[in-house]
């Protein structure tokens, strides 16, 4: 059954006139959403040669990005319609829900194609999300070149240095010169990793002892050794964690780096591209973290989601229940002054507030290694310090208002004075639980959430009843 397009889409204009690019993408290079229904028409319709044109336009990661909007259905019928380079293009970009249903259905042989035409860590990544009787297929129907290295780049770790780098290196002796570098680079063209921005020079251990980047080979007279314009090399190590990795890239402004394993050797390179890639998945992890929710792709099922979010949930449920406790345990001072219970949700909404924007401060600052026990006392107290004065001035905005409608000067000094004391827990929480979290060897974006909001629940209610009690009554 066709599915109903606008007439826009459906018009078929004369090829020397269409421009399908320029119809796919917007301005801000997204995907534009009537150029799904009209892949999916053609999908229907059965029409090749117009699914060509459609995905010809299209770079693979604009491929990837359709797939996303597509029906499982239809992206199982648009796999065959791609060849084994932009596949294996199109793989490397897929969010890894999405990739792990299209694996299911590439028949081996195309895929162990498409993996041919992948870096190294790429294939890898892409291997490690097939079940353990298609990946046998897979690697057995691979050259063995090929099939060693991914498998040596799956024997490391996930989420580390070896997993993310790429095995084909360019490595050359110290004592070459720039020509013979260069005649080697020439001479072994199709060896060449796909991207590479220096040649590692090495010891005879094959450890690296400095990089040669291609601009100054380029730039530099045919007999200078190497040596003389080698640059220093930051190692990383094959076992660094991949945030690790990120932070010494992101600090030291590098293009690439060399991988090696305990004994110095140089085993592989990480380039700047597979970066980009680690810290928007870290930033992403730390985003859903704060608000304790996982990763929700545009495929997730209810079940998962469920799973994600209920246990903060019912932990928050909890913590609440006991925040709870101070109001039960002042349920007489409110009984007899109403206002008490106005004025609650607004005390304790205002701390959470100010606990959180405390709490985002600081979970950025560890992650991105501005906060550590050199300077951690230094933040603390201005964290304080901004909470002081804006509970003072929030607490005195509130304590006005609540004049103006009560006409009670010692109910608007009970308001301002339990918004200051919240303030100040607050942004003695947000700025403690992280850090005390970090110490204890824990993700300090997963729990400092639930932390902070039950200690401005908590002292929110606590020191506006108890101060209600002590004043008013």
């Amino acid at each position: 059954m066709v599915r109903e397009t606008d007439d826009l889409e459906l018009k078929r204009r004369p090829e020397a006139e269409e421009d399908l690019e320029d119809l796919a993408l917007g301005e801000d290079y997204a995907l534009n959403p009537g150029y799904v229904p009209m892949v999916a028409d053609a999908l229907d319709r059965g029409d090749a040669e117009r699914l060509r044109e459609l995905l010809g336009a299209l770079h693979p990661a604009d491929i990837a990005d359709l797939m996303g909007f597509l029906s499982a259905g239809d992206r199982e019928e648009l796999v065959p319609h791609l060849d084994a380079e932009t596949l294996g293009e199109v793989l490397s970009e897929l969010d890894t829900e999405i990739r792990e249903e299209i694996l299911e259905h590439v028949p081996s042989a195309l895929l162990a194609q498409a993996l041919g035409e992948m870096e190294s860590d790429d294939a890898a990544d892409v291997v490690d999300d097939l079940e353990a009787d298609k990946r046998a297929q897979v690697l057995a129907a691979m050259p063995e070149t090929e099939r060693a290295a991914i498998e040596t780049t799956l024997a490391y770790e996930d989420e580390t240095a070896g997993r993310l780098m790429q095995r084909e290196v360019v490595a050359a002796p110290q004592f070459w010169t720039v020509g013979q570098t260069i005649d080697h680079l020439r001479a072994n063209s199709d060896e060449l990793p796909e991207l590479f921005f220096d040649v590692y020079v090495v010891d005879p251990s094959y450890r690296p002892v400095g990089a040669a980047p291609v601009s100054h080979l380029l730039r530099t007279k045919r007999d200078t050794p190497l040596a003389q314009i080698m640059e220093q090399v930051t190692e990383i190590p094959v076992d660094m964690d991949q945030e690790e990795v990120a932070y010494i890239f992101n600090k030291y402004r590098l293009i690439s780096a060399p991988v090696v394993e305990p004994g110095g050797r140089l085993v592989g390179q990480i380039t700047v591209d597979d970066i980009v890639g680690v810290i928007q998945e870290e930033t992403e992890e730390d985003i859903l973290a704060l608000a304790g929710v996982g990763d929700a792709g545009r495929d997730a099922g209810v079940v998962g989601i469920i799973r994600s979010r209920l246990p903060w949930l019912v932990i928050n449920l909890a913590t609440e229940a006991i925040a709870a406790t101070v109001v039960g345990a002042f349920q007489d001072e409110i009984a007899k002054l109403t206002a008490l219970a106005v004025l609650m949700p607004i005390v304790s909404s205002l701390g959470g507030n100010a606990g959180t924007q405390a709490l985002t401060v600081a979970v950025r600052a560890i992650a991105s290694r501005e906060l550590n026990s050199s300077n951690a006392m230094r933040v603390i107290w201005r964290e304080l310090a901004v909470g002081v004065f804006n509970g003072a001035t929030m607490g005195g905005l509130l304590g006005i208002a609540a004049y103006m409608i009560w006409h009670d000067i010692r109910l608007s000094i009970v308001v301002g004075l339990a918004v200051l004391a919240n303030f100040f827990v607050a942004a003695l929480g947000g700025i403690l639980a992280p850090i005390a979290l970090e110490r204890l060897g824990r993700d300090p974006a997963v729990s400092s959430s639930v932390v902070v909001t039950f200690m401005c629940d908590f002292f929110g209610f606590l020191a506006l009843l108890g101060l209600g009690a002590l004043i008013l009554l």
